[in-house]
């Protein structure tokens, strides 16, 4: 929209032109105040305290300051607002977060914006680099995000090539903490960064949110990005008002990082011997039937997914679904939070039913019905696609003894080494195997994509429980996306007792989309505050 179809916000009076040149972004006096920024810089370099009037420096978790009243001119701030809320804005989504942002502010024009921008980069990165005794460079980098009720970023650095030190101006009507939307700073699990750069310890990963600063207008926080500056928007409560803030990075040289931690494999295991009984009194006898399989296999083969719903019989799922509820359950909390947060069940814990549940899932009776269902070989005992495509091509590639021929299919010639190779590559990969685990789902859990996960082909098993009437707008979906890319390949939503079943080859990625507040009201109604799934990993 053009500046001169813009219309004013309700309430707001509207301002001759000379009125608003009158208005200039002119920074709080206490910053100027010698005695201020001399203890300001003494305190930062000692990693110390320090609060004064309206600037307050904190060092734990790691450094950040609280500037009140950061704009002298009240009027100036308002007529900011106003420019800020006529902005287009887009709406982002991913597994990080869910918000509005307004396109990059380094070109507008506008009067109040221009002006902002002229004194955020201009004299305030003068005084922030003398304090800090930081080079900051004058790279402009800002833009203002809007969240409204169930909008959320999740924990995460802000770390990227170039940025060293972060800002948010708050532009917020009143605001309470029942709101949410606080920007919460988390402790790491073994020590801080020195001002070396060095790590004190190795891991350097976030734990717990130990403070949280409410947003405040004409509030500003700065903080030095790092990597242990692991910090988070916590999900927006409040209806019928936004967070709005402009927020950017001063760039300058980076801190040095120690090197990515990486997490150790979760170990796998093969199958567990049980009969196969324990198939025909689990699962819905529909999928017994050898017809019915073809079908599923045809359809999962097109596609590499499907759901199936109704698997469990309806005995055992109603079981299943009681003892899951049980305080006999030990819920041991995953993390950490800069790549997942939910709730994982102490299988030494669980009662009975549940147990066996899980057994099912990781048992031999069921490796063979995935194989059935999906053409994977999961099991010696069913036939593969390779299986298949090497016994059609035996009369061109083998004589009646089994001898491989001296020429291969397009007349190249060709010898037993291709063969013993591939057969070496087989018995390499060992039989199949499976990992699973079962979690707990509730308000303000989720996984995050991270780059150290070992990418490989796997089939993903999902049995949802507990999640009857489950909408997408709850969250809680898992999404597959492709590799380096945004585009979604494909997404599965909670449903109960349905067994989603995708093939995920190495170019494809997942996660579990947050589940934000909206989906208290349909858990509550089924007396429960959480939903369930058995999720395992199946390796050929």
């Amino acid at each position: 929209m053009s500046p001169k179809k813009r219309r004013n916000v309700p309430g707001m009076p509207k301002k001759s032109k000379k009125e608003k040149r009158g208005e200039l972004a002119v920074i709080n006096s206490d910053l100027r105040d010698d005695a201020i920024q001399k203890g300001m810089r003494d305190a930062w370099q000692r990693k110390d305290s320090f609060s004064n009037g309206n600037v307050r420096l904190d060092c734990a978790p790691f450094p950040h300051c609280q500037i009140t009243n950061f704009l002298q001119s009240e009027s100036f701030v308002e007529s900011l607002q106003t420019e800020l809320l006529q902005l287009h804005f887009n709406s982002k989504s991913n597994d990080l977060y869910k918000f509005q942002q307004s396109d990059d502010l380094r070109e507008r024009r506008e009067h109040h914006i221009s002006q902002i921008r002229s004194v955020v980069f201009g004299e305030f990165r003068l005084w922030l680099s003398e304090v800090l005794q930081v080079d900051l460079e004058a790279t402009v980098d800002i833009s203002c995000a809007k969240y409204d009720n169930t909008d959320v970023l999740l924990c995460h650095d802000d770390e990227l090539e170039g940025r060293r030190v972060a800002f948010i101006l708050y532009l917020v009507p009143p605001w309470e903490v029942k709101d949410g939307g606080t920007l919460d700073l988390f402790s790491t699990d073994e020590g801080s960064m020195h001002r070396t750069g060095q790590a004190s310890q190795e891991h350097c990963q976030p734990v717990s949110v130990v403070k949280s600063l409410l947003p405040r207008w004409n509030s500003l926080v700065f903080f030095e990005v790092s990597p242990v500056s692991f910090h988070q928007v916590a999900e927006v409560l409040a209806e019928g008002k936004s967070r709005l803030s402009l927020s950017g990075w001063f760039h300058g040289q980076s801190l040095p990082r120690p090197q990515r931690y990486t997490e150790p494999p979760v170990p796998r295991h093969t199958h567990i011997l049980r009969d196969e009984s324990l198939i025909f009194e689990w699962v819905n006898e529909m999928y017994l039937d050898p017809c019915y399989q073809a079908q599923v296999q045809q359809e999962f083969e097109d596609s590499s997914e499907i759901c199936l719903p109704n698997f469990l019989q309806e005995d055992k799922i109603r079981q299943v679904r009681s003892e899951l509820q049980s305080s006999e359950i030990q819920w041991q909390r995953r993390g950490p939070p800069n790549k997942r947060c939910y709730g994982c069940a102490d299988m030494q814990t669980v009662p009975s039913c549940v147990k066996e549940c899980w057994e099912l899932l990781s048992s031999e009776p069921f490796f063979i019905l995935l194989s059935n269902l999906t053409g994977l070989g999961l099991h010696f005992l069913a036939q593969c696609d390779d299986d298949d495509e090497s016994e059609n091509g035996k009369s061109e590639t083998e004589n009646g003894d089994g001898e491989v021929k001296g020429e291969t299919e397009n007349g190249e010639g060709g010898s037993s080494s291709t063969t013993e190779t591939s057969s070496a590559d087989k018995k390499a990969k060992g039989p199949p195997t499976c990992v699973g685990e079962l979690r707990c789902w509730a308000q303000g859990d989720y996984t995050l994509l991270h780059d150290s996960v070992k990418r490989e082909y796997a089939l993903d098993l999902q049995l949802h429980v507990g999640c009857a009437g489950w909408k997408a707008e709850f969250g809680g979906f898992t999404s597959y996306i492709a590799h380096d890319e945004d585009e979604e390949l494909l997404t599965v939503y909670p449903e109960d007792n349905c067994l989603a079943l995708v093939y995920r080859d190495k170019d494809t990625l997942k996660f579990i989309k947050h589940i934000n507040n909206s989906s208290s009201a349909n858990l509550s109604a089924q007396n429960t505050t959480a939903f369930y799934d058995f999720s395992f990993n199946y390796y050929e």
